[in-house]
């Protein structure tokens, strides 16, 4: 069993269910989140450049507005109608 803290300070835990991994990111629509925390921008060029060197899948970015708070619904939607897969940067 995994468990997956949730740091946004709900007084409801709410449970979620993972979904499955794909076997390969071949052909799949990968989104990379910068949340706008310094140097995350640095790890997700990284990872973009790696990503496109394999040639293996299609790389979309987003950046949210602020870190301090939620994604907007509207890019959160945006994320998941053009996206298979996301990561998502944390730095500092």
């Amino acid at each position: 069993m995994t468990t997956v803290l949730d740091p946004t300070g709900e007084r409801q835990v709410a449970e979620r269910a993972l979904l499955d991994r794909p076997s390969s990111i071949e052909g799949k629509v990968v989104g990379l989140l910068d949340i706008t925390k310094p140097r995350g921008d640095v790890f997700l060029d990284h990872l973009e450049q790696g990503l496109r060197r394999r040639g293996v899948a299609d790389v979309v970015r987003f950046a949210k507005p602020t870190y301090t708070k939620p994604a907007p619904v509207d890019l959160r939607h945006e994320i998941s109608t053009k996206c298979d897969l996301v990561i998502e940067a944390l730095a500092d």
